[in-house]
């Protein structure tokens, strides 16, 4: 392998910066001292400062006398020096359904004259604010989120509404915020595969919900409980686990619904990995799917479809709703009435 020719301090500055980007110092944190840092990156305190002094120029950090380093916020730009660019938030572009959310997004940004600046908030407040920051400093005129579950920091939005940011969040809205959103039908949705179940004959159904604090989940699981009810079954609590959002969330919660003994005959999980991660637990535990008991997910992702045994999942309309997100966004930039 050749060596690099770039001198030593301009890769620490790079790896200083995506630090910075990544949330690990979010803005206004203080970085480590000088001696620790240098210790940490392996290099002395002259090739440290001279990557210091280079993050300074750019504008990434300031110096504090006595007090040491701190990482600037970017200066978002004012309105009027906004491009037609708009930004768009989401958890992971690694996740299964928000490359085809991405596409329907893009697509219609295209067909308007529009571009799109992607940030990827992982599952972190500080790293969700620190990409936020990055897509207004490069001059994006609103913002398409997709709030993370777990920690989704509602204040946040808030504040760049009051600076007069239009902001649409996507497949999930904000309790107690007047956000405008666009929804899959999440109460619709969960309630058909529930009636479908019942109509095999299931009547003792679990329910492995998703994040408490997500609306997405909690409308799923009261789409479950309405179905329940006009097939004439009270929902009984007993067979609601929590589960999270993952393959592995969901094979945890079966392995708990399975110690329990609660005796169901099928199981419809908060979205398609959490099921998927039931059934592997399910099948290792010698259960056959669908004979001795049923599966469904909720989302359509394309691992459902090629998974080992049929996976009966409610399908969401990811590209519209990147489209109808974009619609929602432009007329805010063109200050009409979104309803």
């Amino acid at each position: 392998a050749l060596a690099s020719s770039e001198p030593i301090y301009r890769e620490i500055a790079r790896a200083l910066a995506a630090a910075i980007e990544d949330g690990r110092y979010p803005p206004g944190s203080r970085l480590p001292a000088e001696t620790t840092l240098a210790r940490q990156l392996g290099v002395s305190r002259g090739t440290l400062r001279e990557a210091l002094d280079l993050l300074r120029r750019q504008g990434r950090i300031e110096s504090v006398r006595a007090r040491g380093n701190f990482v600037r916020s970017p200066t978002a730009r004012k309105p009027s020096e906004r491009r037609r660019v708009v930004g768009v938030l989401v958890p992971s572009v690694a996740k299964p359904y928000v490359n085809e959310l991405l596409a329907g997004i893009e697509d219609a940004l295209h067909d308007r004259g529009y571009s799109m600046i992607v940030g990827s908030s992982g599952s972190t407040r500080a790293q969700q604010a620190g990409r936020v920051d990055r897509i207004l400093a490069e001059g994006a005129s609103g913002l398409i989120a997709y709030p993370i579950d777990y920690e989704p920091d509602p204040d946040l939005f808030k504040r760049l509404a009051g600076d007069g940011l239009p902001i649409v969040l996507v497949d999930r809205h904000l309790i107690g915020y007047d956000f405008d959103a666009v929804l899959p039908d999440n109460v619709g949705g969960a309630f058909a595969a529930v009636s479908h179940l019942v109509e095999l004959g299931h009547r003792r159904i679990a329910c492995l919900a998703g994040p408490a604090v997500s609306t997405t989940a909690a409308d799923r699981v009261a789409g479950y409980r309405r179905a329940l009810r006009e097939a004439g079954v009270e929902p009984d609590d007993r067979l609601v686990f929590s589960a999270g959002s993952t393959i592995e969330d969901g094979a945890k919660a079966a392995l708990q619904m399975l110690n329990e003994n609660c005796d169901a005959t099928a199981v419809v999980a908060v979205n398609d990995l959490v099921a998927i991660g039931c059934a592997n637990t399910l099948l290792q535990q010698g259960l056959k799917i669908p004979q001795e008991i049923s599966v469904a997910g909720f989302g359509n992702i394309l691992l459902s479809e090629h998974y080992r045994v049929p996976l009966t999942t409610a399908r969401q309309p990811k590209a519209r709703l990147g489209a109808a997100a974009i619609e929602m966004m432009l007329k805010m930039l063109r200050r009409d009435h979104v309803e």
